[in-house]
């Protein structure tokens, strides 16, 4: 599959992750129940999202270096569509989403060398 491909991919997927799931959470499930999958969602879920997403860049930096910046502007632009418009806490949340795909990308390329030698 060419790299185009695999970028469409992910950027769909990516998409799912960080822009309907918060939507479907804040419309379908409400009060402490909505909270609580937030959290699993802010906690868990997304930053495992990130890091695959760096994983799969790092074996491709040069053409995929922006997965992981995706990442956190769509789930910045998914929570600002869902809860509140200009929310602050939601950019600190995208940014670090952001440098856990960096770091993990970072590590996949260095780990990659490695095991080439």
């Amino acid at each position: 599959m060419k790299i185009k491909n695999k970028f469409l991919t992910w950027l769909i997927l990516t998409a799912i992750v960080m822009l309907v799931l918060p939507w479907l959470t804040f419309m379908f499930i409400k009060g402490d129940a909505g909270m609580a999958v937030c959290f699993i969602l802010f906690y868990v879920f997304d930053p495992l999202f990130s890091i695959i997403c760096g994983v799969f860049s790092g074996k491709n930096p040069k053409k995929l270096w922006f997965c992981p910046l995706m990442t956190g502007i769509l789930f910045i632009v998914g929570c600002w569509i869902s809860f509140e418009m200009g929310e602050g806490a939601f950019v600190v949340y995208g940014i670090g989403y952001s440098a856990i795909g960096a770091t993990a990308m970072g590590i996949s390329v260095l780990l990659s060398k490695i095991l080439r030698r």
